[in-house]
């Protein structure tokens, strides 16, 4: 047994040695790291720290963050390689490896573009500068809404990290909460954005205990992220929570579904079917089973295997965990006609851990209740729909792919306010880019404007 992997925390001052550990264990039980955690006095501290640094000037942040994307992705980090780095939020997360590779290039991707990001989500006739000239007439500057920005980070995918760079890159300093589940990445990231030139006292990396993260929450000026402490903050209008995604897709009676298959498909298993742009439910104008029965055999065929063999790609936790996904969809599906996964979905891999197998069931209306079910593996639910009951069965939704040539559905689909993201034609719900918004722009929650003339 090889010795575990010891994570410090990353404080203003440099690395903390806590006295306080948590053991951090991988899918089949295995004691793979020693995470410290801080109490809630040393979180007080440490945001005292960051709200009295200043910014570095913007073009050194960008620059700064270009290079520990750089660093993340290739370079011996935190006493790390990229590979070992890898292997391990593999282990611990049950994510294949392909996934944690794919994240790993995503967040340099997003960190060397970090600059374009932030100015696609400036207002048009906004200013990032007071000393712009423009400000001599009149203009309107955009600003932080606060100094100090905290990040609960949710563990479901690790690519999410790519988006707080953002609000490092826009001045403000970070406190990164990670998640106990898999606390490598934030480490890593944390690491190589110091190591690119960022103080310590711009970005600071404080795995806690539920006590000490409420006080992160409360000592930040804005926060945002995933778990159980974000929640219980809801709605305060300075926390940000990340619900699940719900996407969908949608199929009209114009289009032929067995075109755009390959997409369906893939939009329910990418990237092991963990993400919140993962659909979740496919709504078909028509009958929907033929449609559930072909994706039922296409998704039966993907391989069970261990988070770090090269052809894995679906996720993996503890057997006693996936067992308990299992029953709780088998109570949930209640029902439903299950076409993929109605006999277990929980592949024993003999070590203690188990791949969540796909899960297909077809339900009679498209607001069934399972419609709004978000479960962390490839497993949809199929609905008919109607066009008389209009845009309702498709709300709430993080991102709809709408395989349709109706123009005015289209148009409603567009207006719907809860509807983040909208797909139209054969776009998977995972597809996104550098300046588009994810759950609307992140930038929107850290930025307002403010008329500024001087002469």
């Amino acid at each position: 047994m090889s010795t575990p992997i010891r994570l410090d925390p990353l404080g203003p001052s440099g690395d903390y040695p806590a006295k306080d550990k948590l053991d951090v264990k991988d899918v089949s039980g295995n004691h793979i790291a020693e995470l410290g955690l801080v109490p809630k006095l040393f979180v007080t501290r440490a945001l005292s720290a960051l709200r009295k640094a200043k910014p570095l000037p913007f073009d050194e942040r960008a620059r700064a963050i270009a290079e520990a994307g750089e660093l993340f992705a290739t370079a011996d980090v935190g006493g790390a390689s990229v590979e070992e780095y890898q292997h391990a939020a593999c282990r611990v997360s049950g994510l294949p490896i392909s996934v944690i590779r794919t994240a790993t290039r995503s967040i340099a991707h997003r960190a060397a573009n970090v600059r374009r990001g932030v100015e696609a989500a400036r207002p048009q006739g906004a200013v990032a500068d007071w000393r712009d000239p423009l400000t001599r007439t009149g203009r309107a500057v955009w600003v932080r809404r606060g100094e100090v920005f905290a990040v609960h980070a949710s563990g479901a995918h690790p690519g999410g990290h790519g988006h707080w760079l953002e609000a490092l890159a826009l001045g403000y300093r970070v406190v990164v909460r990670p998640n106990q589940r898999e606390p490598f990445t934030a480490h890593r990231l944390v690491s190589a954005l110091r190591a690119a030139g960022f103080g310590a006292d711009q970005v600071v990396w404080l795995p806690t205990e539920h006590e000490a993260g409420a006080a992160i929450l409360r000592g930040a000026d804005l926060a945002y992220g995933g778990d159980d402490v974000v929640r219980r903050f809801a709605p305060d209008p300075a926390i940000r929570s990340q619900d699940p995604g719900r996407s969908k897709i949608l199929v009209t009676a114009d289009a032929d579904w067995r075109e755009h298959l390959d997409t369906i498909a893939d939009s329910v298993a990418h990237h092991g079917g963990a993400g919140c742009v993962n659909a979740t439910a496919v709504l078909v104008e028509g009958d929907p089973g033929p449609l559930a029965e072909a994706l039922a055999e296409r998704l039966a065929a993907l391989p069970a295997r261990k988070p770090e063999e090269e052809d894995a790609v679906l996720p993996v936790q503890a057997l006693g965990s996936a067992r308990a996904v299992e029953s709780f969809l088998r109570t949930r599906a209640e029902d439903a006609k299950p076409w993929l996964g109605g006999d277990g979905i929980a592949h024993d891999l003999g070590d203690g851990s188990a791949a969540l197998r796909p899960a297909v069931h077809q339900v009679d209306r498209p607001d069934a209740p399972q419609i709004e079910l978000e479960l962390p593996f490839p497993c949809v639910w199929v609905a008919p729909w109607e066009r008389r009951r209009g845009v309702e069965a498709l709300r709430d939704t993080l991102t709809l792919t709408a395989i349709t040539g109706d123009d005015e559905l289209f148009d409603e689909l567009v207006s719907e306010p809860t509807i983040s993201n909208l797909h139209r034609g054969d776009h998977p719900t995972y597809w996104t880019d550098i300046g588009l918004p994810h759950d609307g722009y992140l930038v929107d929650f850290l930025m307002r404007t403010k008329a500024v003339i001087r002469g």
